[in-house]
């Protein structure tokens, strides 16, 4: 069973969303543990997947030239192939199963140009077995992108 984030799990998390380059043993001078305490909580936290460090990126800038968000409805009997087959696409990097009007999965894609574009619609995606709709939107620009909305645990 998952241990439930504490108030030092909790501040670990805050600090890492405010500076995600911040050292460990200025952590724990922030927060008053040790370095050891952090560096545990750190590698549980990353081993059960409540967070990733990583650097976030805009594709935009790093010369993507279309990115946007595609809603996948599938037949109900298939999801769970549906998503591992996409789990599989690098040009996706996030996937997520949703509810609402339609009974599927939603994602999020980057491509360098039109043709990777229409390769992974087209070609891949619509290929799966269990796919019974594809629809796009582009992304123009990120007017709001924040990472730092704490937890829900104790403060």
């Amino acid at each position: 069973m998952e241990k439930p984030l504490d108030r030092v799990d909790c501040e670990i998390i805050s600090l890492l969303q405010e500076d995600g380059r911040i050292s460990n043993i200025e952590i724990a001078k922030q927060i008053n543990v040790s370095e050891g305490t952090v560096r545990s909580r750190l590698n549980r936290l990353i081993k059960n997947e409540i967070i990733q460090i990583v650097a976030v990126s805009n594709p935009i800038k790093l010369g993507f030239t279309l990115v946007g968000h595609l809603r996948i409805s599938a037949e109900p009997t298939h999801i769970e192939q549906v998503a591992a087959q996409l789990r599989e696409i690098d040009q996706l990097w996030f996937i997520v199963a949703t509810t609402g009007g339609h009974t599927g999965i939603d994602a999020e894609f980057i491509a360098k140009d039109l043709d990777e574009f229409n390769a992974l619609i087209l070609s891949r995606i619509n290929r799966i077995q269990g796919v019974t709709r594809v629809e796009t939107t582009l992304t123009l620009d990120f007017l709001k992108r924040r990472y730092d909305w704490g937890t829900a645990g104790p403060a």
